[in-house]
């Protein structure tokens, strides 16, 4: 399996999960306070969004990869 047909395939996996769920979450640390015994900490959950064209132009970009790996 060349290097094309991975990119191919992971570009198309890529493009179908920003699809399917539209963005993902994680938690960021944002603030720490320690006075004396007692330790605050302070956590924000983000949320990034994929746009819906960007997943697309994914799957396109894969697809064509995989179509232009087959001819070699």
């Amino acid at each position: 399996m060349n290097t094309t047909r991975i990119v191919g395939i992971a570009l198309i996996l890529l493009g179908f999960l920003g699809a399917v769920y539209g963005g993902f979450s994680y938690i960021r640390d944002t603030h720490q306070a320690n006075i004396g015994p007692l330790s605050f900490r302070l956590n924000e959950k983000e949320h990034v969004n994929i746009p819906p064209w960007a997943s697309l132009a994914s799957l396109v970009v894969g697809g064509v990869l995989l179509a232009t790996s087959r001819k070699n």
